[in-house]
């Protein structure tokens, strides 16, 4: 496995003083349950390391980039650059996936969401690792490769608008009209559930939206809402 950290390492250019370092960064918690032996810990301080370096930095470029934004929107776009899915996009991209420590249960789940989460966490975890061993320029340079190109995009786009807040803003402007949302159905156990959640303009149903609670099914059906609309 080292030789495949090591095949890491050069594919992103950084040629790592102390490679445990970067290797901690794929241990998964999980891992650890099945190897008791192993020398080095779980990524979970590295990845909590890396967050803080991650939104420092990210921080720092919106601050110079856009003088004139005003804070609410820099935080707005920070979030919309450095969210897990955005993290867990990179992850894919950077095909972290084979170089993870996972028990043999992670390894068979292949459950999408739960495994980008642990590739968005992993990111974090090589930020982190970054930092720690080649310093803040070099957890710069990767940072503006991996996450902070998106950033005139997001801004022109206008994609740090959150859906809810984007499809109200167009509503009321078109129509004069301040949408609203209903809950349609909700199935599964308690620990379980799926939630179906309908968007309305009055009293026109616009789409409908699902997912693991009311907000995210709000946020699904606005996403729809404004694709639908060409928003």
């Amino acid at each position: 496995m080292k030789d495949k950290i090591e095949q890491f390492s050069k594919k992103i250019k950084i040629p790592f003083n102390n490679l445990d370092l970067l290797k901690q960064a794929f241990v998964h918690r999980s891992f650890l349950n099945e190897n008791h032996n192993f020398k080095l810990g779980h990524n979970e301080r590295l990845e909590f390391l890396g967050d803080a370096v991650l939104e420092l930095i990210s921080t720092e470029y919106l601050f110079n980039k856009f003088p004139e934004r005003p804070e609410g929107d820099l935080t707005n776009i920070r979030a919309s650059i450095v969210n897990s899915k955005s993290l867990a996009d990179s992850g894919e991209k950077l095909e972290i996936d084979k170089y993870l420590f996972l028990s043999r249960g992670e390894s068979r789940d292949k459950n999408t969401k739960a495994r980008r989460y642990i590739l968005a966490n992993c990111m974090e975890a090589i930020i982190g690792a970054i930092y720690l061993d080649q310093g803040y320029q070099k957890a710069t340079e990767f940072i503006q490769k991996h996450f902070l190109y998106k950033a005139d995009e997001i801004v022109e786009k206008e994609l740090y608008m959150d859906p809810k807040t984007k499809f109200q803003e167009k509503a009321q402007e078109i129509f004069n009209i301040t949408p609203h949302y209903k809950l349609l159905d909700e199935k599964g156990p308690d620990h379980k559930k799926t939630f179906t959640v309908g968007l309305y303009i009055e009293k026109k149903l616009i789409t409908k939206g699902s997912g693991t609670s009311k907000q995210e099914a709000e946020v699904d059906a606005a996403e729809l809402g404004l694709k639908k609309k060409t928003w």
